[in-house]
């Protein structure tokens, strides 16, 4: 399985002075076009969000049957941990924006050994403002600066597509798509159906990732999602709860709610923008105070196991969740309509856009401008064309799912 060390000194030799003949960047799209001769087995034993990692090649394991592509992933499979470590470092450092940081997720598509060291090397959304592999949707955003994306509606498809970039116009080819939902209308209620994918959106596909869905009058939501952290699972006290939050939408995916949205009905008809509150069950409250973390999930995990051992809900009874609400805007009297600071991102007036802030109590000893730090915003910039930018502790799944809220229609909160 490994060189001998004087062999292993001979292959490191040889490497690097192939290295200095090819640049890094042909070289890591010669390992993206090799990682992609998958046989068709391959590909139906994919796992969701990443690539097939073939079995490490041993003489025990190894039959005159072995496939080519076994074959040379066994070769780049046998370079020494150093160099493979500093070409994945080189590489992470020198693609940080998409489609570029493909060849990233390239490189954890060789093999078992490549992927392991890529992993170890990409830091998450929290830490570094990159999305690269797709557990990175249901992982924090970044603290410091928001992760700038926007939504693309088309209404004859009563579908959502969510991008990573500024807008169209400005990111032109360089978007990257995050998220997709497909709105379906129900005889009591809609439903948002998101996948990571345009054209899969069953409930038993590995490319399902979770749902929104509304009451009747459109001012309620719940988030599901099929797979949350294991460190947001907590069994609940509450029967009522027990109920509602362990319905299975099917018995291969065991929907949990890990988040509540809910509009303030608008009974005497006064102006004024819509008024919403966000209980994240699965964050809690304590995770935007001085030292506080929120849950960050390292891979897709099956909670089928988790729902038999009675994990109920994803609200705990110790920590209080995170609450959020819709930043007050101002009345502006020349213009004569109601106001928001966007800091450009939102260019079109709409009933639809909104910031969201923490909710904190005074007895939660949260610092005043963790409070007025916008979490996320939300607007309109086009026709069928809206900005979305998060931050932590939000992930970019919790954010498409509170924005797609807005796209249903409320006419007793209006």
């Amino acid at each position: 399985m490994f060189y001998k060390q004087n062999k292993g000194y001979k292959f490191q030799a040889v490497f690097r002075q192939k290295s200095r003949e090819m640049p890094l960047k042909s070289f890591v799209r010669e390992i993206g076009n090799m990682s992609k001769k998958f046989t068709k087995k391959e590909k139906h034993e994919c796992r969701r969000g990443g690539a097939y990692i073939a079995p490490d090649s041993s003489p025990l394991s190894s039959t005159a049957g072995s496939s080519t592509a076994l074959t040379e992933h066994g070769r780049w499979a046998n370079l020494p941990p150093e160099l493979l470590l500093d070409i994945i470092q080189r590489v992470e450092a020198r693609e940080t924006c998409w489609p570029g940081r493909g060849d990233v997720v390239a490189c954890a598509s060789v093999c078992r050994s490549w992927r392991q060291i890529t992993k170890e090397v990409v830091k998450t959304p929290e830490q570094c403002g990159f999305l690269t592999f797709p557990i990175s949707l249901k992982q924090p955003g970044s603290r410091d600066t928001p992760i700038e994306c926007f939504i693309q509606r088309e209404k004859a498809t009563s579908t959502y597509r969510l991008y990573m970039g500024l807008s169209p116009a400005l990111s032109g080819n360089l978007n990257k798509l995050l998220l997709v939902a497909k709105k379906v209308r129900r005889a009591t209620c809609n439903d948002f159906v998101i996948s990571l994918v345009g054209n899969d959106f069953s409930r038993s596909s590995n490319n399902y990732v979770g749902k929104l869905k509304s009451n009747f009058m459109g001012t309620k939501f719940n988030i599901f999602d099929s797979q949350p952290s294991k460190d947001s699972l907590v069994r609940s006290t509450n029967r009522s709860l027990q109920k509602t939050h362990l319905r299975q939408v099917s018995p291969r995916k065991p929907m949990f709610i890990t988040a509540k949205i809910s509009y303030e009905l608008n009974v005497l008809r006064t102006r004024g923008p819509r008024r919403m509150k966000c209980d994240m069950y699965s964050i809690p409250a304590s995770a935007i105070g001085q030292g506080g973390t929120a849950p960050t999930p390292t891979a897709f995990t099956n909670c089928n196991d988790e729902a038999r051992l009675g994990f109920k809900t994803l609200k705990s009874t110790q920590n209080v969740p995170l609450v959020l609400r819709n930043k007050a805007p101002r009345w502006h009297e020349q213009l004569q309509c109601w106001c928001l600071n966007f800091k450009g991102r939102v260019t079109v007036a709409s009933v639809k856009n909104f910031q969201l802030v923490a909710a904190a109590e005074p007895s939660q000893n949260v610092a005043v401008p963790e409070q007025e730090k916008v979490i996320l915003q939300f607007g309109k910039i086009g026709k069928d064309i809206f900005t979305m930018d998060y931050r932590y502790p939000l992930s970019a799944l919790q954010a498409f799912a509170i924005s797609l809220s807005s796209f249903d229609t409320k006419p007793v909160c209006e």
